[in-house]
């Protein structure tokens, strides 16, 4: 009797595996096309000469005046800024200064703000020791109050003479932002000249003066005035860039 029970069993046959398809190649195209995106922001100013006038206790309050007849808005006033803005700048790729930036400004209008975001971004003024007098000049603003690309703001922007302690006041425009007008330089020209104007009608101007505006040291350790209480822009004031007041000395 064969003994089937001791045989070894084959192994079952198995199914022959599926056959992987082909990935198919990928042919490059010779030239690639691509998105492309593009902002162009243009920014633009004018400056007069600087009118020497004569110091007093109105001279400042005379400012705001120089722009009647010509503002389109209300006409405000920007004083330099304290030591504790001293790196404020309208610039959003350096978050803590532009930080600074809106603190130091979120009071002013619309108009005011940009006028400051155009003319500090061309350094037209700085107001580590300019105080600046802005308004509206000509053209429009949008439904949530900024000034249009082609309108034309700014005002007079002042600061006092290290040597002589006299006040120098000169007329500031400036426009731009997402596109450009062609006759928005011949506005903004004939604008300095009417505002030139009104300053030398002041019973304070002086005359024309050719004086460069001051550069500040870095780090802005100044003095204190002792008549206003604010911290000079830098250690080699000799006069409050705020009231014009003689800086005292140790």
């Amino acid at each position: 009797m064969p003994l089937e029970f001791l045989k070894r069993k084959s192994a079952p046959e198995q199914a022959p595996a599926p056959a992987r398809p082909s990935t198919p190649s990928i042919t490059l195209p010779e030239e690639v096309i691509a998105q492309e995106y593009q902002l162009k922001l243009y920014y633009a100013g004018k400056s007069s000469e600087g009118v020497r006038m004569r110091t007093g206790p109105n001279a400042m309050a005379e400012l705001p005046s120089m722009l009647h007849g010509l503002a389109k808005s209300e006409i405000e006033l920007v004083e330099p800024l304290p030591i504790e803005f001293s790196q404020a700048t309208p610039v959003i790729s350096r978050p803590s200064e532009a930080m600074q930036w809106l603190n130091a400004h979120h009071v002013h209008s619309p108009v005011t703000r940009h006028a400051l975001v155009v003319l500090e971004s061309i350094d037209a003024i700085d107001l580590a020791f300019d105080t600046f007098v802005c308004a509206l000049l000509d053209g429009e603003v949008d439904t949530s109050g900024y000034p249009e690309y082609s309108a034309v703001v700014g005002g007079v922007a002042s600061h006092w003479d290290e040597a002589t302690g006299d006040m120098i006041v000169r007329a500031v425009v400036g426009w731009g932002g997402k596109g450009v007008r062609g006759d928005t330089d011949r506005i903004g020209a004939k604008l300095v000249s009417g505002i030139l104007t009104n300053v030398l009608a002041n019973q304070f101007a002086l005359g024309l003066t050719s004086i460069e505006r001051p550069v500040p040291a870095a780090g802005r350790g100044g003095l204190v005035c002792a008549h206003c209480g604010f911290a000079s822009a830098h250690d080699r004031a000799f006069y409050c860039p705020k009231c014009g007041m003689r800086l005292l000395r140790g």
